[in-house]
């Protein structure tokens, strides 16, 4: 006898999975510019490539022990591919009972996070809705209240230390649902239709008496400069190909080393932009990315984090077909100064970066941590010196091209100094203790007070030690070990990427611990 019916059964099963909330909410989704959470598993992933685990998981009704009704679990989570690469992908179902976790079966969550974690697979969490326990309506039916648990939480913990993690805010995200966004080596939000925040208008308005709407509230003009996620995307699709991208830099787990691809760029390209892109005049600033886009391999730059901790640039790239972490300055942003929301943005790239075996390449013109009144308040020596403690502790190869500024705590700090560190410096390289300008007023305060015309004086000093400050000054004395022709800037570096790369086997399995957040 067949068990044809079961089968049978099995598929009608599979099709009221397939029909979420109902018809009526579908439409209302997609009227609010936004796909299904099916829609946007299909969109991700190589085409075809998902197997759902769970699918059958929901709140079923019977009637002389005939299915009558069913309501999915409104958690979709299964395996499929990117790039040919598996992962994990996980994404909460708004049309049921607006993606809140009562609405679903918890064991889906926690088996999706064991499950990366185990078989060492990426996970890709597309999160749309609190994620959390749901609405206070629920105490009613269970009969009693809960000491809060967030589900799998050792499990989000360990996969920061052993897979790449990447979440997606894509509706009106709270709680543990925004707990889960941030809890991520990567998050990207999508302007317009998706909001970040711990509480939602009604609870915020109990709690604070802000009336405020979930677009003000916590909205891409909040995020974008708060440093919660690390990227904003214009649409769903954008969203998506950010994913796509930055975990093409990453292996799978910590015990792989990074993706290498073909190299589409000649190693020994020198451009003959790079001897005159710094500017003569040490206070005008100049256009860092299009120096960034000369030295690593074509259209290989993906930045993180670009809308906020802005004096300090933290990307991914290549150089001949390898992956790298980038730290650069931004002139125009602080002056480039290590400012506080820099050094935490700084301090978690570089994890980032630890963890995932990424070699790093600093170009620094760095003048130091930033000064003056407001940057006290921030504690700004505190997460500078955090930063500065980030850097120190990563295994991982590092490089230093000195292109102008590099003083002070900041700019010592920017690689470490104490390790085997490759050392380049351009001719334009300026450093010290502080600039030679800010210091001379306190170095010289009493000849200065003594002059008859302490303008004249001032040149003279500025002018004798504007002698001495030359980095041929500084390679003398192995201050330095190679000042280089701008233009050998990238031969030298994919050179040394080369020479590296087999080094960075030392480095692989997990960090000391998982990276935070």
């Amino acid at each position: 006898m067949s068990w044809e019916p079961e089968v049978q059964e099995l598929r009608r099963r599979r099709q009221l999975a397939a029909e979420m909330g109902g018809p009526e909410r579908v439409a209302r989704h997609r009227a609010q510019g936004r796909l299904t959470v099916r829609e946007r598993i299909a969109a991700l992933l190589d085409p075809g490539s998902f197997h759902e685990i769970g699918g059958l998981a929901g709140q079923a009704t019977y009637e002389n022990g005939e299915l009558v009704a069913f309501r999915p679990a409104n958690f979709v989570f299964g395996t499929g591919t990117i790039g040919g690469r598996k992962v994990v992908v996980a994404g909460d179902d708004f049309t049921v009972r607006g993606g809140a976790a009562d609405g679903s079966v918890r064991g889906k969550q926690e088996y999706a996070e064991r499950l990366a974690f185990t078989y060492r697979i990426p996970i890709v969490r597309l999160v749309d809705g609190s994620g959390g326990g749901g609405s206070v309506r629920t105490l009613e039916t269970a009969g009693h209240t809960y000491v809060p648990v967030n589900p799998a939480w050792d499990a989000v913990v360990a996969n920061l230390g052993m897979v790449p993690v990447v979440s997606a805010c894509l509706g009106s995200v709270a709680g543990l649902g925004a707990a889960r966004v941030v809890a991520s080596h990567f998050s990207v939000m999508v302007a317009g239709t998706s909001q970040l925040f711990v509480a939602g208008p009604p609870v915020v308005k109990y709690g604070t008496g802000e009336d405020l709407d979930k677009e003000s509230l916590g909205g891409v003009q909040v995020h974008r400069h708060s440093g919660a996620v690390d990227n904003i995307a214009a649409t769903e699709a954008e969203a998506f190909a950010q994913i796509r991208r930055f975990l093409s830099y990453l292996p799978s787990h910590v015990f792989e080393l990074p993706p290498v691809v073909p190299a589409e760029d000649d190693p020994e390209r020198r451009e003959e932009a790079l001897p005159a892109f710094i500017p003569r005049n040490r206070r005008q600033p100049y256009r860092i990315r299009e120096l960034l886009a000369l030295v690593f391999d074509r259209d290989s730059l993906f930045e993180l984090g670009r809308t906020h901790g802005g004096s300090v640039v933290t990307a991914l790239a290549r150089l001949d077909g390898r992956p790298v972490g980038v730290v650069a300055s931004d002139p125009y942003v602080a002056g480039g100064a290590l400012t506080a929301e820099a050094s935490r943005k700084l301090e978690r790239f570089v994890d980032l970066c630890d963890t995932f075996h990424l070699p790093l390449v600093a170009l620094v013109d760095q003048p130091g941590l930033a000064i003056g009144r407001r940057a006290e308040e921030k504690a700004t020596i505190r997460w500078g010196t955090r930063a500065i403690v980030a850097v120190y502790q990563a295994r991982v190869p590092m490089a230093a091209v000195v292109v102008r500024r590099m003083f002070g705590v900041g700019g010592a700090g920017m690689v470490n100094q104490h390790a085997l560190t490759r050392r380049f410096a351009w001719p334009s390289a300026d450093w010290g203790s502080l600039p030679v300008e800010g210091g001379l007023e306190a170095a010289y305060r009493r000849e200065l007070e003594a002059s008859r015309d302490p303008s004249a004086t001032r040149a003279e000093i500025l002018a004798r030690l504007d002698a001495v400050r030359s980095p041929f000054r500084t390679a003398e004395v192995f201050g330095i070990e190679e000042i280089i022709d701008p233009r050998d800037t990238r031969p030298l570096l994919c050179e040394w990427v080369r020479d590296v790369w087999p080094a960075l086997a030392g480095t692989l399995g997990p960090p000391g611990r998982a990276m935070r957040p």
